[in-house]
């Protein structure tokens, strides 16, 4: 079983964005990159299994600039077989990303494709549902512990009520939550093994995908201030600010 992992470059988790003075959009100058937490989930949930014999070849892909590069040398450190860049300078929407990632997973026929929840930059939460419905497959977002048995795949999800399982015929289209495993560090004989391991660069405009943007992003603006707190006396004044001021009761 081949599984597919698209990744995404994101800034790096632990760096506190600056939107830029006009407004227009986030400063990425001298920016630390990374690849995007949940798609680390996502690439490790196929290389375990892979390590259980459940696949046999693990595939990641980003879209972007020449500079994805670098996550995808990451994703292979991690233990992916291969890597593909579908090249392009455009300014991407969840929509556009489906829709070429579609058109990789026709040109390589995985059995099961495994993408991140969400990317920690715009946290749209579309791209693998979008996916799913493009290529008309089964889909399991959130999920919590995943299993593969025979050609189907077992999917548990964590739900306001507690856990739900689902079974899904492959091929199929799965989402990771932040708690179905903690990605392995790459160790340095694997990040020089990445460094031959093959990667393959498609132009995006060979996937005859439109790239348009639908969307226009009006303003950027970094959230308010938040009010420092205040300190009441007693529990008669908390009530008073919650009725009088906050008007909460």
């Amino acid at each position: 079983m081949k599984v597919l992992v698209p990744i995404k470059r994101v800034v790096d988790y632990n760096v506190k964005v600056r939107v830029k003075s006009d407004g227009s959009g986030v400063d990425l100058g001298g920016v630390k990159m990374a690849m995007n937490p949940f798609d680390e989930i996502a690439v490790e949930a196929a290389i375990r299994l892979k390590e259980a014999g459940a696949a046999t070849e693990v595939v990641v892909v980003s879209i972007g600039t020449a500079a994805c590069q670098e996550v995808l040398r990451a994703g292979l450190a991690l233990g992916a077989d291969r890597a593909i860049l579908v090249e392009t300078n455009a300014e991407l929407q969840s929509l556009h990303v489906a829709k070429l990632l579609k058109a990789v997973v026709d040109k390589e026929a995985p059995q099961l494709a495994i993408l991140g929840k969400q990317a920690i930059d715009d946290d749209a939460g579309q791209t693998g549902q979008m996916l799913a419905a493009l290529l008309g497959w089964g889909q399991a977002t959130y999920a919590f512990k995943l299993a593969v048995a025979g050609d189907r795949i077992e999917v548990t999800r964590e739900v306001d009520g507690g856990l739900e399982t689902v079974s899904l015929p492959l091929p199929a289209v799965v989402t990771t939550d932040l708690r179905l495993n903690e990605p392995r560090y790459a160790t340095l004989p694997n990040i020089m093994k990445a460094k031959k391991k093959p990667l393959e660069t498609l132009p995006s405009t060979t996937l005859g995908v439109d790239l348009a943007p639908r969307l226009r992003t009006v303003k950027v603006s970094e959230p308010p201030v938040r009010k420092a707190g205040v300190v009441v006396p007693d529990v008669a004044a908390l009530v008073d600010k919650l009725r009088n001021e906050a008007k909460v009761i």
